[in-house]
């Protein structure tokens, strides 16, 4: 069974709101809608999709803004991300005055997730991994056979996330990227929460941050 991926870019983060699809049932993952419904309600039309969960990989507002609204809409569970990420939920109007942004509705996840579980989307299933750093519950979603991750705000292409907001850590950070994701393998292919996709390989090549300094 494979996933069908789109990438909506949503907010003025550009932020990349992804939708998962399995190819043989039409069910689909809204992963991280962070605000712009409309775009993301037209792609899931223009995919045939149907939604049957939100998936989400951190609770900064760029990511979560649209997750209320989005659940109602189309009456779907939310899952993740892990519970170190609660403090940000609780937050969201705060983080939405932060950046001058409307106020957006509060939400709770029908499911937390910790590493080591496994999230369904249609007939596929994904590996959670906990990686924290940019926020201490930030989880990321990977299809070993697809070889394909969703990895949120840890990693981008040529850069890695911040770790400056209220609980980060560049520490933690540094060893989720280099002790929980690059072991995956160099051909995992990833998408980030910003940015073009990548591959952990060529990250761990030439990313200036966490490259493997043996060469």
């Amino acid at each position: 069974m494979a996933l069908i991926t789109a990438t909506v870019p949503v907010t003025a983060f550009q932020q990349n709101c992804t939708i998962l699809m399995c190819e043989a049932t039409h069910r689909a993952a809204i992963v991280d809608p962070g605000g712009d419904i409309d775009r993301i309600v037209a792609k899931l039309n223009a995919m045939g999709a149907k939604p049957e969960k939100i998936l989400l990989t951190h609770a900064h507002l760029d990511h979560v803004g649209g997750t209320a609204e989005l659940a109602k809409r189309y009456q779907l569970p939310i899952e993740g991300p892990h519970k170190g990420d609660n403090f940000w939920i609780q937050a969201l109007s705060q983080q939405a005055q932060m950046f001058g942004l409307p106020d957006v509705e509060m939400f709770t996840p029908d499911r937390w997730l910790t590493g080591g579980e496994q999230v369904t989307v249609g007939d596929v299933t994904l590996d959670v991994i906990h990686t924290p750093g940019h926020t201490p519950g930030h989880v990321v979603f990977v299809q070993p056979e697809q070889k394909l991750a969703l990895v949120g705000d840890v990693i981008f292409n040529g850069s890695i996330g911040r770790t400056d907001f209220p609980q980060g850590n560049h520490a933690d950070l540094i060893r989720s990227i280099r002790d929980k994701l690059f072991p995956l393998g160099d051909e995992i292919e990833f998408i980030p929460g910003h940015g073009p996709r990548s591959t952990f390989g060529h990250e761990r090549k030439t990313n200036p941050f966490v490259a493997d300094k043996r060469g």
